[in-house]
């Protein structure tokens, strides 16, 4: 019988295991952090603190390995995740992705200086290994800036500077980029040489605005002539960055909605964040996870069908207190007009953990569909007027018991 770990941190069905993989027909295993969820018909699990941890997971992956056989394929989804399991692939002589194939969507130096290489536009970027770095950089360029590291996901570590005086003390190993004032948009689909399918939708704040408290949305594109410059914008990122093998991608640009200049920003070799999997599940009619899944497996993705001319969007409501915290009051949304066909929402009494899985745990989830991105963008605005949630503090300690 043959043997699959998969490597997990996520308590929501992002990805739907046991669709993807046969349970019966072979060894699954999990490698899980205490907030993750494993199928009841998982054949093992071996916990961790940290699934982007290499020692801890390839000790899990060894221990597994033991009593179910040498893994014939290795898992892992979650984008902090990815270079954990390509090297635990190539230690165990398994299909998938390499570390090199990723390195290009994992490392946001090498990634803008791949895109600038192939003569691709992307804003001027150096590395900040001090602070004298970024003032050399903002002489030159101007303020403001923005200072990342080269290794995280969802905006953590991410500043916006104004001027020297906020430069603070800044760790090693950041990225510093001139600050683009344009929309930023991101494109999801599957590259196969070309863009084999894709939908471009349109931030309606910033990642960035999201982990400092505010209100995520995201609207999915209706303009034939927009999403035709962002299209072509894509399918030349992509293929900079992506090796011969299908890649399924969230993409980043900045887009002058006047000019449609378009300017690379970031991308992803996963699928998109946020509620991008049910988006594409629920109204496109394509699993983009199971395709990762898939890819990983070394086997070819599914056929694209018809996606249809629906617009999709979703709104993500921050957490209402520092995390851990325990939900005491929260509004529904599903039913009001304009509003989403669907919400993930805690009940009154659930506890926010502090959890990696950063745009899982909030203060509320939500999805949209409808005729055009004017309506869908009211829905979104609509609600997230509407929305109410509170929380108090919980102790560590209490969150452990």
């Amino acid at each position: 019988m043959s043997h699959v770990v998969v490597i997990t941190r996520w308590r929501e069905r992002y990805a739907e295991y046991e669709r993807y993989l046969d349970h019966r027909d072979c060894a699954v295993t999990y490698i899980s952090t205490e907030t993750g969820t494993v199928p009841a018909t998982a054949a093992d699990t071996w916990m961790v603190r940290a699934t982007d941890d290499p020692v801890e997971v390839g000790e899990g992956v060894r221990a597994l390995a033991a009593r179910h056989g040498a893994p014939t394929a290795i898992i892992a989804l979650k984008e902090d995740d990815l270079l954990v399991a390509s090297a635990l692939r190539a230690e165990w002589e398994c299909p998938g992705p390499t570390t090199a194939d990723l390195l290009p969507f994992r490392d946001k130096y090498l990634m803008s200086r791949t895109i600038a290489a192939a003569g691709l536009p992307v804003e001027p970027f150096a590395l900040a290994p001090d602070e004298d770095a970024i003032r050399a950089f903002a002489a030159q360029h101007g303020w403001p800036v923005v200072v990342k590291p080269r290794l995280s996901s969802s905006s953590e570590g991410v500043a916006r500077l104004g001027d020297h005086s906020q430069l603070g003390d800044r760790r090693p190993g950041m990225l510093v980029q001139k600050y683009n004032r344009n929309p930023v948009y991101h494109v999801d689909g599957l590259f196969d040489g070309g863009l084999a399918c894709w939908r471009a939708a349109r931030y309606m704040n910033s990642c960035l605005d999201f982990r400092m408290g505010s209100v995520l949305g995201s609207v999915e594109e209706d303009d034939p002539g927009l999403n035709a410059v962002i299209g072509e914008h894509a399918e030349r990122f992509m293929a900079a960055l992506a090796a011969e093998q299908p890649t399924v991608f969230h993409l980043e640009m900045f887009v002058d909605r006047q000019t449609g200049q378009c300017v690379f920003l970031e991308a992803g070799a996963r699928a998109g964040g946020g509620e991008t999997p049910f988006l594409w599940r629920e109204v496109h009619g394509y699993d983009l996870v199971e395709q990762v899944c898939r890819i990983q497996r070394g086997e070819r993705p599914t056929p694209v069908p018809a996606l249809g001319r629906e617009i999709a969007g979703h709104l993500l409501i921050p957490a209402p207190a520092p995390r851990p915290c325990r939900i005491v009051e929260i509004t529904p949304l599903v039913g009001s007009e304009p509003g989403p066909y669907a919400e993930a929402l805690p009940r009154p009494g659930d506890v926010l953990p502090a959890a990696d899985s950063y745009y899982e745990h909030v203060g509320g989830r939500f999805r949209f569909r409808g005729p055009s991105t004017a309506a869908v963008e009211e829905a979104i605005l609509a609600s997230a007027a509407s929305f109410r949630v509170s929380a108090e503090p919980v102790e560590a300690v209490e969150v452990s018991r």
